[in-house]
């Protein structure tokens, strides 16, 4: 009798073949995400899943599937998994390392340039039919050519941001858990700084760290009364490590020129105060969203779980304890 998976959301067709090859495969292609009870009775018989973020992953629901030994994410988050539980219970968890680093830095990119150019806004402006002729002053934004860029994070798509600021000729600063090599911060034509010094002289700052406890609201009240006046802040790393209420704030005072979101805390369920805010670009959750990524993403995760239920041995192992 072959192993049976749940792949818990839609994924493209040619994943689904693949993991027909090896498994019984049950799909939610209806893409309707499953609430903790409902994932927990589709995982009860099954060996393996592949999973998204909004699947936790944790104690409760591991007790109540017996058989399952893979949890692989289409993902290089997994904020979603206790690595613990899962690791106490035997559980391989996996992720996708590597394969959106490109993407996710070119629409990081994107962010940074609508926000300080204002295209959001006044494309909006156009659209709602209040262009009249053109005006001297009419939505001044900011250079990004020559302004100095701060990184918090510069792990693979950290060090992305800071190739591409080359053709802006950019002064590229960056804080890091771990100060890189000489050789890196060369290639990334990139300076270490302290969290202080990062906040103070970044005109634009950019954020690439995971979301976990110690990063939670890593950008809050306190260090946005840091950031340089008029600075533009970016996430499109995860929901958390900012907190969206304090940066309204800064928004609303306009401590802060403009902010560019790909993530929020709670989502969907972003704070409704940003929708009246014209300083913000706001995106869902988009910036490794072309279909090449999302295809090598889906197709990353069913390696791995191929690798984790026929070889124990996964390439992108979260928790080897396990």
């Amino acid at each position: 009798m072959r192993p049976k998976v749940l792949v818990t959301r839609e994924v493209f067709q040619e994943t689904l073949d693949y993991l027909a090859r090896f498994f019984e495969v049950e799909s939610n292609q209806s893409d309707v995400p499953l609430t903790p009870a409902q994932l927990a009775e589709r995982l009860a018989d099954k060996d393996g899943a592949l999973t998204v973020l909004t699947d936790r992953v944790d104690a409760p629901l591991l007790a109540q599937c017996p058989k399952l030994k893979a949890a692989c994410n289409i993902a290089v988050g997994f904020n979603n998994f206790d690595l613990k539980a899962c690791t106490e219970r035997g559980v391989m968890a996996t992720n996708t390392p590597g394969v959106l680093d490109a993407s996710t830095a070119d629409f990081t990119w994107a962010l940074i340039l609508a926000t300080a150019r204002r295209v959001t806004e006044s494309e909006a402006w156009l659209r709602a039919g209040q262009w009249s002729g053109w005006r001297l002053k009419q939505f001044l934004g900011a250079d990004v050519h020559h302004a100095t860029l701060g990184i918090l994070g510069m792990g693979r798509i950290g060090q992305a941001v800071a190739r591409r600021a080359r053709g802006f000729d950019m002064t590229v600063l960056y804080h890091n858990t771990r100060r890189l090599s000489a050789e890196v911060e060369k290639s990334c034509h990139a300076a270490y700084v302290g969290m202080d010094e990062l906040l103070a002289r970044s005109d634009i700052l950019t954020l690439h760290v995971p979301y976990s406890p110690a990063t939670h609201h890593v950008i809050g009240a306190k260090e946005l009364t840091r950031m340089k006046p008029g600075a533009i802040l970016i996430n499109a790393a995860r929901g958390g490590v900012v907190d969206d209420a304090a940066l309204i704030e800064a928004l609303k005072r306009g401590t802060l020129a403009a902010a560019g979101l790909d993530v929020f805390e709670n989502e969907p369920r972003l704070n409704p105060e940003f929708l009246q805010l014209k300083n913000v670009v706001l995106t869902p959750h988009i910036a490794s969203s072309t279909e090449v990524t999302r295809r090598k993403m889906a197709m990353t995760a069913a390696e791995n779980l191929v690798a984790a239920l026929t070889t124990g041995k996964p390439p992108n192992l979260l928790n080897p304890p396990a």
